[in-house]
Parts: structure tokens; sequence; C-alpha cells
């Protein structure tokens, strides 16, 4: 009787040791940060491979200086329709920065190179082609750097500007790590995740001004991309991070993904297409400080030689910023170098 008792006690247990053996081989799920990431990195898709040689000054490409055309790419300009009929480079393209995936199809293999009026919308743009694997550049400065009559917005931007919040002293905030950002795309495939956020932030907000951010630094998470010594001799905005060689997939979680992440740079292009890459990947509030500490502390950086500053800086030496290629309005109508 005692035996029974007992082999009855044991078919008793043992659907609970099996639904407890279950229950630990149970594989959480990935979540779609996760599979985001993983692909990114399979797919060499961390910041460093997105900026591997991402920008070109006009000077360094092949111009034919018997019509000004760029043979080797497919120019894509980003301007607006009015001042892209001002004046071109030949045979570029002119659609939005929305629509930039869809006019990338029509390249049909060629690289392309991508303008607009200061290089900074050019090089968000650039991140969002090289991230669906467009071999695709950044003309530097812009048009701007492009033709002397073309560079107003440069010149009006690159400047110092005085704020107590600009400060020489002081190391960056120590890094603190954070949760990541939760994305919702209801996909499964790392490619097709990815494909839906660079689509999404197309049209998201990405700029913020030196005023808002030098007004108000405690309203953002700042962070500094440039290196130790730059950060040393130029100065810096109060209270920044400065995560730099630690901003890749692997750093992410030194970034606050609730916080209006504010990425500055010299000139506002690196910080761009750094920006396009974050919030590709779920930091939707991430911006980028326009035009960089050119439009702090230019003078500054114009004359500096520390982090190679005076080739970051309008129209400093061996910036390849003071172009004067010819150009065509939208009648066809030829303006050349002055």
């Amino acid at each position: 009787m005692k035996k029974l008792f007992k082999y009855f006690v044991l078919l008793g247990l043992l659907p609970l040791i099996f639904t407890n053996c279950k229950d630990d081989d149970v594989i959480p799920e990935k979540t779609e940060f996760e599979q985001l990431t993983e692909y990114m990195v399979s797919s060499d898709l961390d910041l460093s491979n997105v900026l591997s040689g991402w920008v070109k000054p006009a000077g360094t490409i092949n111009v034919d200086v018997t019509d000004y055309s760029v043979p080797d790419y497919y120019v894509i300009d980003l301007r607006s329709a009015t001042d892209f009929n001002a004046g071109h480079i030949k045979d570029a393209h002119n659609t939005t920065l929305a629509n930039v995936l869809d006019e990338a199809e029509n390249a049909a293999g060629k690289p392309i190179i991508v303008v607009c009026y200061t290089g900074q919308t050019a090089a968000r743009a650039t991140g969002a082609l090289r991230l669906m694997k467009y071999e695709a550049y950044s003309l530097k400065w812009g048009m701007s750097g492009w033709h002397s009559g073309l560079s107003g917005k440069w010149e009006s931007n690159a400047t110092d500007y005085a704020s107590p919040n600009w400060v020489t002293t002081g190391d960056p905030i120590p890094n603190v790590e954070f949760n990541p950002p939760a994305i919702n795309t209801n996909m499964t495939e790392g490619s097709d995740i990815l494909e839906n956020r660079v689509r999404y932030i197309l049209s998201l907000p990405w700029t913020v001004s030196k005023t808002n951010v030098l007004d108000n630094p405690t309203d953002y998470f700042i962070n500094n991309k440039w290196p130790l010594a730059s950060w040393e001799e130029y100065g810096h905005i109060d209270g920044a991070y400065r995560i730099d060689e630690e901003l890749n997939i692997t750093g992410l979680k030194y970034l606050d993904p609730s916080a209006d992440i504010v990425t500055y740079c010299y000139t506002g292009q690196t910080s761009a297409i750094t920006t396009a890459w974050l919030q590709a990947l779920g930091y939707d509030n991430a911006k980028s400080l326009t035009f960089g500490v050119n439009g702090i502390a230019h003078s500054a950086l114009v004359d500096g030689t520390v982090g190679s500053a005076h080739k970051k800086s309008w129209k400093g030496e061996g910036s390849g910023s003071e172009n004067n290629f010819g150009y065509y309005d939208g009648d066809g109508n030829f303006y050349g170098p002055i």
C-alpha cells in the first residue's frame, strides 16, 4: 500500500518537474533594440563605419572644368526649389530630405554626393543613405563651399558668441549608464527594423540652436564630440559630457534615451550625421547643434592647431571651404568662377 501511495505521489510530481524544467529552458525574446543593434554590428554599421570617408570637400572631387559637372557622382541637392533654380551643380537632382531615399534609387548604383546649403542637412541625408547601404558622401560646407556667391549661410553663422555657459575650465561629466530606448516597429528582422527606423527619422526634428542650448544647458543631455585636447584648448558647453571614442553601439548605454541629446562638434556636420545614426537607433530626441562651435568660438578655431581645428573651420587653412566652381540656374544659364 505504501509503495502504491509513493507511486501516485511520484506521478503527481512529474508534471511539476517537467513544467519547471520547461520554464527554465525558455529563452527571453530579444527586444527590437537588440535585434537592430546586432544587425548593425554584423553589417558594419557602427558609427565608425558610417563615418568612414563620409565627407568630401569640393576641391577633392573630380570636377570637369569644361562644364563644372561632377561626372563621378549622382548629385542630390536638398535645398529649396527656389534656391536650386537660382544656382546648382550641373545635372544635380533636387529633392527633399524626406524623399532622399526614393531619389537615391535613381542613382542606379552610381556613387551619390549630397548637397545642401552648409553641409549639415547633407550630412544627415548621407547618414541615412549609408545606413541603407548606399555609397554616399556629403559635400563638405555644402554649396557655400562650391562658389563664393552661394556662401551666405556660412558667412553669417561662423562667428563668436559670448555666453556664461561657454566655459574654458572643468572636466567632462562622468559617464553613467542608462537603459536602452524602446523601439516598436512590430518587425522581427534587423534589416527591416532599420529601414523602418531610417524612413521614420527623415521626418523628425533634428537641430537645435546655440541660443537654446547655451541659454538653458540643463534642459539637454549635451555631448561634446571631439578629442579631449580640443576640449581643453577651446572650451566647452558647461555641463557637457564628452562621449567621443566611446560613441558606438556598445557605448550607447551612456546616453539617456529620455533626454534631448545634443551632440556638438566643430561645424555641425559630423554632429548631423551622428544624430541621424542615433535617431535610427531609437534616440528620437537626439539633436545636432547647428554650425557647431564655428558658431560660438570661430576665431579660436580658425587659428587653432590643436585637433587640426583650422581644417574644421569656415575659411580655415586647409578646410576646403573656399572654392570657386561654376554653376547653373534653372534655365540652364551658366555662372562662372569669380
